[in-house]
């Protein structure tokens, strides 16, 4: 296993051990954190530095769901980046309905910290369990 497998896989443990001053601490001050597209904590902007992800993701996931974890299945090491396969799994607080969601995340490496973050999820079954499936969805812009 290499040393970004090895950090990435540290980051999910201490995550779910509620330890998040080491997630945040892994992070580089300019981390780019992207959430899937349509996500209910996708508003079209990166999260940019370790406070916005934590005041505007983790926060949040942590006063809305019950028991909130990302399962890793599977870790792959792409040289300074790393793609971990996954699940998500967790209440909803405000519907009481459960999320068993597949992911994929894409990490950047460099020197040690994490640059950059994105996420692919299923949003359909996110909106689904958050009751925000009438929500208007955001097309971007073509490339």
């Amino acid at each position: 296993m290499t040393d970004n497998v090895a950090l990435v896989r540290s980051l999910y443990e201490a995550f779910a051990q509620g330890d998040i001053p080491s997630v945040l601490a892994a992070m580089h001050p300019q981390i780019a954190w992207n959430e899937a597209e349509n996500s209910p904590y996708d508003d079209g902007e990166s999260a940019v530095g370790p406070e916005q992800v934590l005041n505007k993701i983790f926060m949040r996931l942590g006063s809305e769901w019950e028991g909130f974890t990302p399962r890793v299945d599977e870790c792959i090491d792409a040289g300074d980046q790393v793609v971990v396969l996954g699940r998500y799994s967790g209440v909803y607080k405000a519907t009481g309905k459960e999320l068993h969601a597949q992911f994929a995340h894409r990490y950047r490496v460099e020197d040690g910290r994490l640059t950059r973050f994105d996420q692919f999820t299923d949003t359909l079954q996110y909106a689904e369990v958050t009751d925000q499936r009438d929500r208007e969805i955001r097309k971007p812009a073509p490339a």
